[in-house]
């Protein structure tokens, strides 16, 4: 392994092009060496962004020697097979989220990377954004007393529905599983704990079948209550806010900083009567590529562990059963 790990990028979805292409381009132990897609648009993508190789489909990509990493943005549904297929060729992996439909699933897709020794880490950029170190600081601080409460909250109005991945269920559609994992991700992340029960309700589109709107109550194994709600027919929010015994935390560019130019906000307002903020700036995606690419160089399991992906996707298969059901469900 060289000082730069080489990436292929396993189609040519808008996050990808948008987002994580850019920052690995940015990352100072990574380069692009090749795309895939079996749209045909690889080529004319990899002439854009200035990607030296581009494959017709996603096996040939795979088949490179020259790649190291791979990064999947495909559909939810098609995470687990192209990870399971990606490991057998030895390629490490960065998996969007959520890593797959079910507890199930990832824990199949983590057998095949063990098996076959290599990292693969689901893509949950926003916890490498320094602003939520920041604020396990000041609660390890004391500043706002005990932690009894936290509150998240990620929606938009989805206009083009039509035609549309996030609207189909048999492709793990829904406002859940495309922005509300992040709120059951970061109630875990932020707190460092697990829920024992919960109690969630959905929303379904009429015509489609999926959530959309999606909110939630968790107890957690320290005691601590959260609340998460997520939503496709919202106002966009993307937003966390923590409240102890003697203040409260806010950050309302939680999980989307980037759109900011990556400048993240934290409101601390405590029972002395203050309010500050503080402003916490950091290029996400780019640390995210980092983290995992010199993951791959050394040798080491990634901060955002496969025993923790397995537990985020245990309490996601929760929070739909809850739904389903109508009734809390204890984990």
């Amino acid at each position: 392994m060289g000082t730069k790990v080489r990436w292929g990028i396993l189609s040519t979805a808008a996050i990808a092009r948008s987002e994580v292409i850019p920052a690995i381009q940015r990352a100072e132990n990574a380069e692009i060496v090749a795309i895939a897609s079996g749209s045909g648009k690889a080529h004319e993508v990899a002439q854009q962004l200035g990607i030296p190789t581009a494959y017709n489909n996603y096996e040939d990509l795979l088949a490179d020697p020259n790649i190291d990493a791979v990064y999947i943005p495909l559909p939810n549904h098609m995470h687990m097979g192209w990870t399971v297929k990606a490991a057998k060729q030895k390629k490490h992996i960065l998996c969007e989220k959520p890593a797959a439909l079910c507890e199930e699933d990832v824990r199949k897709m983590v057998e095949a990377c063990q098996e076959n020794g290599v990292v693969w880490m689901e893509a949950f950029m926003y916890q490498f954004h320094p602003q939520h170190n920041r604020v396990k600081e000041i609660i390890a601080s004391g500043e706002i007393g005990t932690v009894k409460s936290m509150r998240s909250s990620f929606s938009f109005y989805l206009v083009e529905r039509e035609n549309n991945i996030r609207m189909e269920p048999a492709c793990g559609g829904g406002s859940l599983l495309d922005v509300g994992c992040y709120c059951v991700h970061s109630i875990r992340y932020l707190l460092e704990t697990e829920p024992v029960a919960l109690s969630v309700h959905s929303t379904y589109d009429d015509r489609y079948g999926v959530d959309v709107i999606t909110s939630g109550w968790m107890l957690l194994e320290n005691g601590v209550h959260a609340l998460f709600d997520c939503s496709f027919d919202m106002f966009a929010r993307n937003e966390y806010e923590i409240i102890g015994t003697n203040g409260k935390i806010t950050v309302p560019r939680a999980y989307r900083p980037d759109v900011q130019q990556g400048s993240g906000l934290l409101i601390i307002q405590t029972d002395d009567g203050k309010t500050r903020e503080e402003v916490v700036n950091g290029d996400q995606y780019r640390l995210q590529v980092e983290h995992f690419s010199q993951c791959i160089i050394d040798g080491t399991t990634p901060s955002y562990s496969p025993d923790a992906i397995i537990r985020q996707a245990k309490v996601l298969d929760a929070c739909r059963t809850s739904a389903s059901i109508g009734k809390a469900v204890e984990l």
